[in-house]
């Protein structure tokens, strides 16, 4: 019989207020009032809502480095670690193939798109769950950086414009025109979760894995110190390789991964070390419940006409002549995230997790 493998509060409050930020991010009131540091990027450069998706990926990661890769060490068998770790991938790819399935049926798009959050997701946990049992940590950090150096040769001959890059070449070549986004004028689309970008999402996820391993030694200096080292190892590469989350550039990855780092040393000392509550640890209980039922919830207000009425009866009618545009787009966000809030916090009370 296997030990069952340390479960940290500081790793589900990092998730849950990732989770958390995903629905703020993506459910604004009006898209045309949202401060600028909760959208994305137009191209190069960062703000906050950049870090969001890279941060969960290294999450995972993590998790796989507290989950299976612990399991692995007390002696469960690999075979059914990697039976079980492939079912679980399969799962949630599945699940966000059926969110946008649905968001086809619901929204009228013209197009279904097979690339998505969960998608990546799935992949990359497969992956990098298998390089955690297979390949030893040396040959883990060698892997990322060829990774990280081979995806930068790839597109660098190309250059980094929209449309014309590498990644929005290849996807055109194989999923046009189902994808994010498609001209049809130019006959060439390209997509933020496309097939050559998931590559480097791999490395945020295996400097996951790493960091979990620390992690779970308790090397909170080892964190900080790598964190603040990929942070600045990714601000000066971005001089030749620009931080670009819809390519997922190699900059990028170590910038977010040194916040991520950060991030979590910060959370593990306060939580583990100092005692402080859990903050967000009910949302990354229930993570998968909370992304994909607020999913669900915003294609159904779209679908069925109601969230336009809903933001306007509710927030803006009353709040835009008081305080303009804006704040009452980012209440909406808030009241949003504030109803799973709830929802998450009253499954967590009764013991309901879903587990994918």
């Amino acid at each position: 019989m296997s030990a069952r493998p340390a479960r940290f509060a500081s790793v589900d409050a990092l998730r849950g207020l990732t989770v958390a930020a995903m629905l703020l991010v993506n459910t604004p009131g009006d898209w045309s009032h949202v401060y600028a540091p909760l959208l994305h990027a137009e191209w190069h450069g960062i703000t906050p809502t950049d870090l969001v998706f890279p941060f969960f990926l290294f999450i995972v990661g993590v998790s796989i480095s507290l989950g299976i890769v612990s399991r692995a060490e007390a002696g469960a068998p690999r075979d059914r670690l990697v039976r079980a770790l492939l079912w679980r991938a399969a799962k949630i790819i599945a699940l966000g193939l059926a969110l946008h399935l649905f968001a086809y049926l619901m929204l009228d798009r013209p197009y279904f798109r097979p690339w998505g959050v969960l998608q990546r997701i799935g992949l990359c946990f497969a992956c990098a769950g298998l390089i955690a049992l297979y390949v030893t940590p040396r040959l883990q950090w060698a892997l990322i950086a060829a990774i990280l150096l081979g995806y930068w040769a790839l597109l660098a001959p190309f250059g980094y414009a929209a449309y014309t890059h590498l990644p929005a070449r290849v996807d055109t070549a194989l999923f046009a025109p189902w994808l994010y986004q498609w001209d049809a004028t130019l006959g060439r689309g390209q997509d933020p979760e496309g097939l050559l970008s998931t590559l480097p999402a791999l490395a945020t996820t295996l400097l996951g894995v790493r960091a979990g391993a620390w992690l779970r030694a308790d090397a909170l200096r080892r964190m900080v110190m790598a964190g603040a080292a990929a942070l600045v190892a990714g601000l000066a590469w971005a001089m030749v390789f620009p931080l670009n989350k819809a390519l997922w550039t190699s900059s990028y990855v170590l910038f977010t991964a040194g916040c991520a780092l950060l991030a979590l040393a910060l959370a593990h000392a306060a939580v583990e070390r100092r005692g402080w509550p859990a903050v967000g640890r009910r949302f990354g209980a229930n993570a998968i419940a909370a992304y994909v039922g607020a999913a669900v919830m915003t294609y159904l207000l779209l679908g069925l006409g109601w969230m336009e009425p809903l933001y306007r009866k509710g927030f803006a009618d009353w709040m835009t002549p008081q305080v303009g545009p804006y704040l009452p787009s980012l209440a909406f966000a808030l009241a949003f995230v504030g109803v799973w809030w709830w929802v998450v916090w009253a499954m967590d009370r009764r013991g309901w997790y879903l587990k994918v």
